[in-house]
């Protein structure tokens, strides 16, 4: 395959990048951590057609023209600031939710021979439930939202389709990578909800998840600072 060495490049460097922290991996923790697995996939959607936004953009020349034009560049910045901070709002503002009440879960929580990882889980499910819940739709836009308007993206972009992707690759094979990477994307996003979201995670976290939560939201309030600061 004569692409074959410069797909493997590609996928390589988007591993390195996707699996750093950055606004992405902070919103799925904190929609894992508030609202479950089920949201936290379908923000980990949004983000992998978030990817499709910056290949089609990426594809014309539009990304040069962003990032070429300070003001534009700019007022990208400064949108996904708001937006990481209006999520951070939310995230520093939760705290430990409320105890079941006694028999909540269908056993009295006196019986003796309660099994203590069933009821470890069982707090830990709702936990979650106690949480204001938002719709998929809602998830999904985070998701999008996100990454859509990280203009730290649509640089990544740029110098993958310069400086990697030779400019006499043909369009079929560019159209093609942009579809790997938002499958991948999504796909690690929606493993980490997963893995976020087993029995033995949710033990761990426990009582103490909105600590967590709390945390995501101070990376978020960060992550807003560099892209305003540089």
């Amino acid at each position: 395959m004569p692409y074959l060495n410069e797909f493997l490049t590609i996928a390589l460097v988007h591993l390195v990048a996707v699996a750093s922290p950055g606004p992405d991996f902070a919103v799925v923790v904190r929609n894992s951590l508030a609202y479950g697995r089920r949201i936290a996939i379908y923000t980990s959607v949004g983000i992998g057609l978030a990817i499709l936004l910056h290949v089609g953009y990426s594809l014309v020349g539009l990304s040069m023209v962003i990032a070429t034009t300070p003001w534009l560049f700019q007022t990208f910045s400064y949108l996904a600031a708001g937006y990481l901070l209006y999520i951070a709002y939310g995230a520093l503002k939760s705290g430990p939710t409320q105890p079941p009440a006694d028999g909540e879960f269908g056993v009295s929580n006196s019986k003796d021979n309660l099994d203590e990882t069933k009821l470890a889980n069982n707090k830990a499910a709702n936990n979650k439930k106690a949480n204001t819940q938002i719709s998929a739709q809602k998830a999904l836009w985070i998701g999008f939202l996100t990454n859509g308007l990280n203009p730290k993206a649509t640089l990544f972009f740029l110098s993958l389709f310069t400086a990697i992707i030779d400019i006499d690759t043909p369009f079929s094979i560019k159209l093609g990578y942009g579809i790997y990477l938002a499958i991948a994307t999504g796909l690690w996003f929606c493993f980490l909800s997963y893995l976020l979201s087993t029995s033995k995670i949710a033990q761990l976290i426990g009582k103490k998840g909105y600590w967590l939560d709390r945390a995501m939201g101070v990376l978020l309030v960060g992550l807003a600072a560099k892209l305003v600061l540089g």
